[in-house]
């Protein structure tokens, strides 16, 4: 669908003089979570808002050419650019680098000096744009918050020179001048293992020596996993600890640099300097409870980078089958890696290293030089410096250069000069990339037909990390992965060496074979006869249509995931046992029939929700932009019916404005296309259907077309969008009707009879009632692109990810709409204790929609408000914040998730997000065949979410709450203001800007 400027773009669009403050708070909103500005000072920060435009530009544009006097500085968006330089001549065009999301370019502005590069566009590119003028302005009046980010950009420091170590010393990373903030979490530990565990910290006598004032490692693995809730394993203690020692808090008696969970000895840096007389303890500053519950979060976040440090700077051999599956995780999830196949990846993790550079200004390697290693940032920032050209380029925290090194042998194209201090780094050297591609390649087996291969075979690994003789899919035609499945993995049973190729084929086979050509292709297989020379092999004959009969009964057991197949599998079935009965195998047949009756009966049980899709109830949602076929039904009703999944026959009423905002109700099914419901709504306006456009108008005035071609218009609206019906020339002259803008008074006075365990209880069952009926099938559709899946619907994705931004809209609704400060901080107080309970009852989606909004900018500037909070509710909303951080691709929510038993609703937006990103890195067909570790990779996601709810919710115990209807209601009929403007105008208006 084509979509108008967003509203934080139409605010850059206008000119710096008539942005409103509201605007400003939009901008500053949307800019704030950009890697490129996460060091800005948020003073500094509000003025690029201010200064800043949008710009975008398609694939193949030049922005600017090398030599050109430089008119703005950009920051990018999304997408990318790459740089290109060229001698003298304009010969010998180089490609140094590319600018990805979160990098900025274009410092030259400051000093007026020609552009040393020439910047194109790689893809269909997003950039925030800075005049010259405005600037220098900005330059001026913040010298001292910009010199970190750009002087060195334009006048790298006197650079130096450090020699490619072969191995890291163990105490490279040691610092010993720690920050003030890590000094003072270590005092505050410290203080708390006096406090709380008396003799910890003791001397010690080994072999004849004496330890002064020292503890076990053990023991303080011990003593923070007893005293932080926020740590679940030994190893997530043990990178808090490490954290300490690498910034010299902590430090081993014999200065070996890695903590370790055992009997090893570690001194405090007050022990070690002997700056306390008397026993332990004696001058010790009395620990702080609550502070101390921050330290450990604070650590707790730090911690993971510090345990993948520790990890990599271990030789290769002695890392243990604990440590390369904690670095093989972390893999995954490297942008850059994304292009690697999961066996290189999974090799990678068995010797890439950690390299660390401390000053700003050392060169890394030179122009010219033999390249022979690939770089991955972890932290910090780099420039490209060209000879004759200074700096063409910067590359941040995610970005990685080198990478030509690998496949050849060119000599650098550009120096790699450090623009920040401590910058850590992920490198590959050259040696070890090409030994993993040999040693991938010979674990690999390739069938070949005619000279091409068909399907490519890989050896699967045991858990202990010893090669099996089993094989899984990697690649092949689909014709081959079939008569693979069907001669060497039906019949294979759960073991060590699992392989999850057959459930994988059935869950992702939509993606490149049709239902039709796999049934034919089935049957096929079943009616081949196995010849002998001296006639047929009956058994082996035999043996053939029991593995078609094994293959569907795997397949029908997976069909209560997916949409559809089960009607068109239907005819299938049936031809397959005439073709039992009229081969005589009947043992056979009632065996298949068996099979097909327990998969039912699995089905009703681990489903608990999904009864048979012929019957299907009404489908409901809380907004009154459409409604059911059926009236819904009333309170007494709507206890005893569960909410059922929609599907492309689900008849529903599409409810459509006119220009003059009266309305039609069409009942259709909900998989109409626009085409259709243009027609007969042009009908009843008495417009000819050619004249006439269908289209979703939101509340914030943003216009989505739709094409003739698009189904299940309806779950994609917005929360208060509505379809209108209206000539094409009329369309810029609609309006949002009253009823979209949403409530104008707060329910405060509802909220606060009601139960904050009630409200997150009756939350998580409408969410999961949600969340059940999402098919793994509207995931793919979603991923792939519907329009390659005709006759398919993504609806109930759509309502769930809907639930996401109305409780989001919600939080922000009723606090704004809040007059009095004192409510307000009881409402405060109300959403955070709702979000407690939501973590308790394991629905991220919901505690992650009140955190989020409370985050929201129209909410998290009244600061009026936030000051008169108390300080448990505060403290308890920071630790919420820490599983909101997206650094390292969400590590801390992941942590918290990896413990979490069935059932649980996830944070979808983030899922939806992993299989995005793995869909792009990695291309569907190569070399002519389907890339099935692609489809391994998204099914791998899916069943994640199919763990998730293996069990059914059941909420036991249950408190007598005479209003429990009425929470009910109001959980499943929310109001809200979905318009970012109007919510930070009703914002400034409760508390002015300073």
């Amino acid at each position: 669908c084509k979509v108008m400027v967003a509203e934080w773009i139409s605010c850059l669009d206008k000119k710096p003089s008539d942005r409103t403050g509201e605007e400003l708070d939009i901008i500053y909103s949307r800019l704030k979570g950009l890697k490129v500005f996460e060091t800005f000072d948020p003073a500094l920060l509000q003025q690029i808002c201010y200064f800043g435009y949008y710009e975008d530009l398609e694939k193949g544009i030049t922005l600017y050419r090398q030599g050109d006097i430089g008119t703005n500085w950009y920051a990018v968006l999304s997408g990318s650019l790459d740089v290109n330089c060229s001698d003298a001549d304009d010969k010998n065009c180089v490609t140094v680098c590319t600018l990805g999301a979160g990098t900025a370019f274009g410092e030259s502005v400051l000093d007026n000096s020609p552009r040393a590069a020439t910047v194109i566009t790689c893809e269909y590119t997003e950039l925030l744009r800075v005049e010259r003028d405005d600037l220098l302005k900005v330059w001026e009046r913040n010298r001292h918050l910009m010199e970190g980010f750009f002087t060195n950009a334009i006048r790298p420091p006197s650079p130096v020179s450090v020699p490619m170590p072969t191995t890291q010393s163990k105490l490279s990373l040691y610092s010993k001048n720690p920050s003030d903030r890590i000094l003072f979490i270590g005092q505050q530990i410290r203080a708390g293992l006096i406090n709380n565990f008396p003799g910890i910290i003791a001397d010690r006598q080994i072999s004849l020596r004496t330890y002064r004032r020292c503890c076990v490692g053990s023991q303080l693995v011990d003593w923070i996993i007893q005293e932080c809730n926020a740590v679940h394993t030994r190893q997530q203690a043990v990178g808090m600890w490490q954290v300490l020692l690498e910034e010299g808090v902590l430090k081993h008696v014999c200065n070996e640099y890695n903590f370790e969970d055992n009997n090893l000895f570690y001194r405090f840096k007050e022990d070690d300097c002997g700056s306390e007389q008397g026993p332990p303890g004696a001058c010790a500053p009395l620990a702080d409870t609550n502070m101390l519950q921050e330290c450990f979060s604070t650590l707790a976040q730090m911690g993971p980078d510090a345990l993948m440090r520790l990890m990599l700077k271990k030789p290769p051999k002695e890392r243990t089958a604990e440590d390369l599956d904690y670095i093989y995780e972390e893999l995954l999830h490297i942008k850059a890696l994304s292009h690697l196949s999961n066996s290189v990846k999974r090799e990678l993790a068995s010797c890439i290293q950690f390299e660390s550079r401390e000053k700003a200004g050392t060169i890394l390697f030179k122009q010219g030089d033999e390249g022979n290693s690939w770089y991955i940032i972890l932290k910090g920032s780099v420039n490209v410096v060209i000879f004759g050209k200074g700096v063409v380029g910067q590359l941040h925290e995610g970005d990685n250069f080198g990478q030509l090194a690998l496949v050849n042998d060119a000599p650098r194209a550009a120096s790699i000069i450090l623009r920040d201090e401590r910058c850590h780094f992920l490198r590959v050297d050259k040696e070890d990339f090409n030994r993993i591609l040999r040693d991938v390649e010979a674990k690999t087996e390739r069938l070949k037909e005619n000279g091409k291969d068909v399907l490519v075979l890989e050896k699967l690994s045991k858990s202990d990390g010893s090669q099996s003789n089993k094989y899984t899919v990697m690649a092949g035609t689909p014709e081959k992965m079939v008569e693979y499945l069907l001669d060497s993995c039906v019949d294979c049973r759960d073991d060590d060496e699992r392989d999850y190729f057959v459930e994988d084929f059935f869950v992702m086979f939509n993606v490149f074979l049709s239902i039709d050509k796999l049934c034919s292709l089935l049957m096929s297989y079943y009616h081949e006869a196995v010849k002998l020379e001296d006639g047929l092999d009956l058994k082996a004959t035999e043996q053939k249509k029991i593995r078609v009969v094994r293959a569907v009964l795997r397949w029908v057991d997976l069909i209560p995931q997916k949409m559809g197949e089960e009607y068109e599998l239907e005819e299938f079935i049936e031809k397959l046992r005439s073709a039992l009965y009229d081969d005589g195998m009947l043992s056979l047949l009632a065996q298949f029939e068996r099979g097909i009756d327990a998969s039912k009966c699995h089905t009703f049980n681990k489903s608990n929700n999904r009864s048979s899709r012929s019957s299907l109830g009404t489908f409901q949602k809380s907004s009154s932009r459409y409604s059911t076929y059926d009236d819904m039904p009333s309170e007494s009703q709507s206890e005893k019916i569960r909410r059922e999944p929609l599907v492309p026959t689900t008849e529903v009423k599409f409810k459509i404005f006119y220009p003059d905002q009266s309305y039609c109700t069409l009942r259709l099914p909900i998989i109409t296309p626009v085409s259709e419901i243009t027609k007969q709504a042009s009908e009843k306006l008495g417009i000819p259907p050619e004249e006439t456009v269908i289209f979703e108008l939101k509340s914030t005035n943003e216009v989505v077309r739709f094409k003739d071609t698009d189904t299940c218009i309806l779950t994609a609206l917005s929360n208060n969008g509505r379809l209108f019906c209206s000539p094409k020339d009329s369309i810029d002259k609609i309006k949002p009707m009253q009823e979209q803008e949403g409530p104008n008074t707060s329910s405060f006075n509802e909220l606060e009879i009601m139960s904050s365990r009630e409200l997150a209880l009756q939350m998580t069952i409408y969410d999961f009632e949600l969340f059940n009926c999402v098919y793994e099938s509207e995931l793919i559709i979603s991923i792939f692109k519907k329009d390659k899946f005709p006759g398919k619907i993504v609806g109930n994705l759509d309502c769930f990810l809907a639930r996401f931004n109305e409780v989001q809209n919600w939080v922000i609704t009723e606090i704004c709409l809040t007059s009095l400060l004192s409510k307000r901080v009881h409402l405060l107080r109300k959403f955070i204790k709702i979000a407690q309970h939501c973590r308790d009852f394991q629905n991220m989606l919901a505690f992650f929609g009140i955190i989020m909004g409370l985050s929201n900018i129209a909410v998290s500037r009244l600061s009026q408000t936030w000051e008169k909070l108390p300080n448990k509710f505060r403290k308890l909303f920071k630790e919420f914040e820490t599983l909101l951080d997206p650094t390292r691709n969400h590590r801390s929510y992941r942590l918290a998730m990896s413990k979490q038993d069935s059932p649980f609703i996830p944070f979808m937006p983030l899922l939806m997000k992993d299989m995005t990103f793995i869909y792009e890195g990695n291309k569907t067909i190569i070399d002519g065949l389907i890339n099935f570790e692609k489809m391994h990779m998204i099914a791998n996601t899916i069943r994640y979410i199919r763990y998730a709810r293996k069990e059914p919710f059941i909420a036991d115990n249950l408190p007598v709450v005479k209003n429990r209807g009425d929470i009910r209601r109001y959980v499943r009929q929310m109001q809200v203001i979905d318009n970012q403007r109007t919510l930070s105008q009703l914002s400034h208006r409760l508390e002015k800007r300073e």
